[in-house]
C-alpha cells in the first residue's frame, strides 16, 4: 500500500506538473478560461499573472515530489539542494501570482478568499521551510516543506475535486468552484499536520519512499 500510494503520488505530481504545457500547445479556452471576462483574458497584467502561476507551480511540482524519497536524498545530496533552489524560486514566483489572480478568481468573495489563503499559505509555509534549513534546523525544514508540498499538491486535488462535483455529484460549475477552492488545499494540509504529528512522535518513521 505504501509503494501504491508513493506510485499515485509521483504519478499525479509529474502529470499535472506538464499539465501547463497544453496552454501551448492546444487551444484551451473553452476550459477554466471560458469562465472569465473577456476583457480580463486580454489584460496583460492578468495573462502574466496567470502563466506565471500555472508554469511556476508546474515547476514547483515536478522540483518537489521526488524530495520525499530518503534514497533520492541521500543519494545525491547536492542534487537535492538544488532541486530546493528551484521549488523555492517557483513557489516565490508562483504563489506572489497566484495572490494576484485569486483577487479574480471566479465565483466572487468564496473563491477569492478561499485561493488567497492557499497563495499567502503556501508562500509562508516555504519561506519558514528555507529559515529552517538556513538555520541548521533539518527537523524543522522537513515539517514546513511537507506542508508547503501539500499545499503545492492543491493543483492535483483541484482538477480531482472539479470533475467529482461536476459531473458525479452533478454540481453547477460556479458553486462547485466556490467550495473547491478551500478543498483543493485544507485537506491537503491537515494531512500534512497529521504527518508532521507522527514524525515528531517518539516512535516516528519518515513517511518517505526508499
Amino acid at each position: 500500500m505504501k509503494t501504491l500510494a508513493w506510485i499515485l503520488f509521483a504519478f499525479f505530481a509529474v502529470l499535472i506538473g506538464i499539465y501547463p504545457l497544453f496552454y501551448v500547445a492546444i487551444d484551451m479556452s473553452q476550459g477554466l478560461l471560458a469562465s472569465k471576462a473577456p476583457d480580463l483574458r486580454q489584460s496583460f497584467a492578468w495573462q502574466t499573472g496567470f502563466y506565471v502561476h500555472i508554469f511556476g507551480g508546474s515547476i514547483a511540482l515536478l522540483a518537489g515530489w521526488s524530495q520525499f524519497s530518503r534514497r533520492f536524498r541521500n543519494k545525491n545530496l547536492p542534487l537535492h539542494k538544488l532541486l530546493g533552489k528551484v521549488y523555492l524560486t517557483a513557489v516565490m514566483l508562483s504563489g506572489t501570482a497566484g495572490l494576484y489572480i485569486a483577487f479574480y478568481a471566479t465565483g466572487g468573495l468564496a473563491s477569492v478568499l478561499g485561493f488567497s489563503g492557499l497563495a499567502i499559505s503556501w508562500l509562508f509555509t516555504t519561506v519558514r521551510a528555507y529559515a529552517s534549513i538556513r538555520g541548521g534546523n533539518v527537523d524543522q525544514h522537513q515539517h514546513w516543506m511537507i506542508r508547503s508540498y501539500a499545499l503545492c499538491f492543491a493543483a492535483v486535488t483541484l482538477r480531482i475535486w472539479l470533475p467529482l462535483f461536476q459531473f458525479v455529484f452533478a454540481m453547477d460549475f460556479i458553486f462547485a468552484y466556490r467550495i473547491i477552492a478551500w478543498m483543493c488545499w485544507v485537506p491537503n494540509l491537515v494531512v500534512a499536520e497529521l504527518i508532521v504529528r507522527n514524525l515528531r512522535s517518539p516512535k516516528a518513521r519518515i513517511p518517505a519512499h526508499g
